[in-house]
């Protein structure tokens, strides 16, 4: 059975996370944009529908908190995965309060971001 391709938006003001997470995130034929602009991400999210956005808790300007927020005022059927640097528990418990899908603390393996977008897809076709 042919999966439908995801499309991905990788959100962390640290340009290396989205330079490593897009190949490895492409690998399966899913479709990332990665910005290291919170602000320029939503602008994005405006124009486009994304199915996944992973996104850092803590960054300048807009957290990753107020991303969720915000992306899920806009579209209730987007997952919010969110990467912690600071395995802050609170943090993270926060983010699934707020309705986030999952989170992953740094450092991570790409295989395990796919692991968590995986069962993210999943619930998207129920």
């Amino acid at each position: 059975m042919e999966t439908q391709k995801l499309r991905i938006m990788v959100i962390d003001d640290e340009n290396i996370v989205g330079k490593r997470l897009k190949p490895a995130l492409e690998k399966t034929g899913d479709i990332v944009e990665t910005f290291i602009d919170g602000e320029k991400a939503l602008a994005r999210f405006d124009e486009a529908s994304f199915d996944v956005v992973v996104t850092d808790i803590r960054m300048e300007k807009i957290d990753g908190i107020e991303i969720l927020e915000q992306i899920l005022k806009k579209s209730s059927r987007t997952k919010v995965i969110m990467i912690t640097g600071y395995a802050t528990v609170e943090t993270a418990r926060e983010a699934l309060v707020k309705g986030a899908f999952d989170f992953i603390a740094k450092p991570f393996k790409p295989a395990d971001l796919r692991a968590i977008i995986k069962r993210a897809a999943e619930e998207l076709e129920k």
